[in-house]
């Protein structure tokens, strides 16, 4: 598992692949976290041993007809036989994430196998977006692996820096699902019920994300939805699909170090001994760190849980979900 700068994805890739023929091999593109070092432009290999039984596999034609490849995942699945808490698919994308997730969920939820992915990121400005698999690069695509951990666990993680006011909801009245756009919150125009909640300017909305994104409710958790464009009408266009009658929060920036240092804990309470981790970050939270100097202690802290690879990425696919604005991961006894 790789990931490399977008300029030297398809030859390391295929590097890769000549070096090490036998050994089945997916990548992405963008910034990385190793061992405590960020890096915009490095290289990160990963391996996994005989401790672990692998299936890789790719899906393509994700905008329109992702469902023709879940035999393949379904065969994947079956080959590396799960167990209980010992199995994950991790996987890279390169967009429709909601069309992935909810393809993904009919054959892992069976297995009760949780899902940990990123969607790329790093991608230059009217370039196409790719992922590799086997030495080659894939755009319209998603590739990924199903790892059983035969020495111990494996256990996933959603952290959210964000808090909820459990007092104040909203709920969306009018969207479209295919752009992602918000139209109406309460049957009102979603820029108008935002900037007066929370005492914003129209125009300041787009800028405020990394101090209030939205974040959507599915059963007892919150998924964060980032908002990145203001429509002439007062719609919302986010990162992340917002369906009819889901019941929205404007969230507020948390004690993020405290946050960081309980999801830390958890995690060293929960593993006996720490093989790996791996961790898929958003690129808000990304330039929220910079912002705040916090960048470096993040990945310092992140590295002393054990051997540390963590990727930035556009967006982040979780169990049944994909959001923006979170952390997630996965921890390999």
């Amino acid at each position: 598992m790789f990931i490399a700068p977008y300029e030297q994805l398809a030859d390391t890739a295929k590097l890769i692949k000549k070096k090490y023929p036998n050994a089945m091999s997916f990548g992405t593109c963008g910034s990385s976290l190793a061992n405590g070092a960020v890096s915009d432009n490095a290289t990160v290999v990963v391996g996994f041993f005989e401790d672990a039984v692998i299936k890789c596999g790719l899906i393509q034609e994700l905008s329109t007809c992702p469902l023709a490849y879940i035999k393949k995942v379904q065969e994947n699945l079956s080959a590396v036989s799960p167990g209980n808490e010992d199995t994950v698919v991790l996987e890279f994308c390169t967009n429709n994430e909601e069309k992935l997730v909810s393809t993904l969920y009919t054959c892992v939820a069976k297995r009760n196998v949780p899902l940990v992915g990123g969607t790329v990121f790093g991608v230059p400005a009217g370039k196409t977006s790719y992922v590799a698999y086997e030495g080659k690069v894939y755009s319209n695509s998603c590739a990924y692996a199903v790892i059983k951990n035969t020495t111990g666990k494996i256990r996933t993680y959603k952290e959210n820096i964000y808090e909820k006011n459990d007092i104040i909801s909203h709920f969306a009245t009018k969207v479209d699902t295919e752009t992602r756009t918000l139209i109406e919150l309460d049957g009102r125009p979603a820029a108008d019920v935002y900037s007066e909640a929370l005492d914003i300017p129209k125009n300041k909305i787009i800028d405020n994300v990394l101090k209030n994104p939205m974040g959507r409710v599915v059963e007892d958790k919150v998924y964060i939805s980032s908002m990145f464009e203001l429509k002439g009408n007062g719609a919302l266009v986010n990162y992340k699909q917002i369906n009819k009658n889901d019941c929205i929060y404007f969230l507020k920036l948390g004690d993020y170090d405290e946050i960081e240092k309980q999801q830390r804990e958890e995690i060293k309470q929960d593993a006996k001994k720490i093989s790996f981790v791996f961790s898929v970050d958003c690129i808000y939270r990304y330039i929220l760190y910079q912002n705040e100097n916090y960048l470096q202690t993040y990945a310092k802290n992140m590295s002393m849980l054990g051997p540390h690879v963590g990727v930035i990425g556009g967006g982040k696919q979780y169990i049944n979900q994909h959001c923006n604005q979170t952390l997630v991961c996965a921890v390999f006894e």
